[in-house]
């Protein structure tokens, strides 16, 4: 969020549509419910559209009040996504969240071979989700179920990738940009990407950038945002107390 931007006045009860970028190491529920405590005393709807892991940062759309009803509408958009994998090791997780389980020479793998390989996942794919995901087995988390290392059966999803460009190759570092539909796991792209080459990867940064129209410069920085929430209450509070006196 740009130094120079300022607050609209919101009306939260009715409905308003929040661009949030999303803070590292935060879940998408951490955003949600720092930004309802905020709103408090107000009993407000509050969600999110479309799930960004803890370890990834950007675009996070927020909905409150009536608005919330839209929100499957806002997480059906197309989104779009940068980030840098490292070749030559796996995790269990596809990204920095567990530690790595085994590595690869790269020596042999050449630029060529990188570019050449994101043609086989442009268009319709199948994936299956990360064991450590939010995705939901008999009403529980799988991430839940692999932190207790239970072994969970896990179902192919079938996605869309519009583009899949790399933007640099510095190895074991390959930076990308993705455009795809929603329920893509990038973190299982990555992986999947990986084993293409008979190698190794997993994903070290992701950033959303857009969200349908929604893009991630427009967003508003969470603690920026907070601190004039913050700052509305006290004012609503002073406001009352001089009318009381009054």
């Amino acid at each position: 969020m740009q130094a120079n931007i300022t607050f609209p006045d919101f009306n939260f009860a009715e409905g308003e549509l929040l661009l949030i970028n999303k803070p590292y190491q935060w879940t998408s529920f951490d955003v949600v419910g720092k930004i309802r405590n905020s709103l408090k005393p107000a009993k407000l709807k509050v969600g999110h559209a479309g799930t960004l892991d803890p370890l990834a940062t950007g675009l996070l759309i927020i909905c409150t009040g009536k608005l919330t009803k839209k929100i499957d509408t806002f997480q059906a958009e197309e989104k779009e996504y940068t980030g840098t994998l490292v070749l030559g090791a796996t995790t269990p997780s596809y990204d920095m969240e567990t530690e790595v389980d085994a590595t690869f020479d790269i020596s042999n793998i050449s630029e060529e071979q990188i570019y050449a390989i994101t043609e086989q996942f442009k268009g319709d794919i199948s994936q299956y989700p990360p064991a450590h995901s939010a995705v939901k087995v008999n009403g529980e988390r799988l991430y839940v179920k692999a932190r207790l290392g239970e072994e969970v059966e896990l179902k192919k999803r079938f996605v869309t990738v519009n583009e899949f460009e790399i933007t640099r190759i510095a190895l074991p570092e390959v930076d990308f940009r993705v455009v795809c539909s929603k329920g893509t796991y990038i973190r299982s792209l990555v992986s999947d990407f990986g084993k293409a080459l008979n190698n190794g990867a997993y994903l070290s940064k992701l950033t959303r950038t857009r969200s349908g129209n929604f893009l991630l410069s427009n967003a508003f920085e969470l603690p920026a945002f907070i601190a004039y929430l913050r700052d509305k209450r006290e004012e609503a509070k002073a406001n009352t107390e001089t009318n009381e006196k009054a």
